[in-house]
């Protein structure tokens, strides 16, 4: 019953309907740790793609000229670069592009 707490309804003082309640949340919370890593690295990828196109390159070529280059940095550090720090990210995209 505390897992229960801040439940609305019978969820939070009737035992099955709240054991129900519980056993669902708790499966939405296992999947949903899943879940926010895609959305993560789809975030990095929308991101990086729209830095990418500032300097007429598609995400696909860039990526590709990224692992060929054997650059170490991933796609959240390619993010962040892109979205907090373009000059930075305009010294990637030209060492990658040599």
């Amino acid at each position: 019953m505390k897992l229960a707490k801040g439940y609305y309804g019978r969820r939070k003082n009737v035992w099955t309907v709240a054991k129900n309640a519980i056993e669902k949340g708790l499966q939405y919370a296992y999947s949903g740790r899943k879940q926010k890593k895609r959305n993560y690295r789809s975030l990095w990828i929308v991101r990086i793609n729209a830095g990418a196109r500032q300097y007429g390159m598609s995400y696909s070529k860039f990526m590709g000229m990224v692992n060929k280059s054997e650059l170490t940095l991933n796609r959240k550090v390619l993010a962040d670069l892109a979205l907090n720090h373009p000059e930075a990210f305009k010294a990637v995209v030209e060492s990658v592009s040599k």
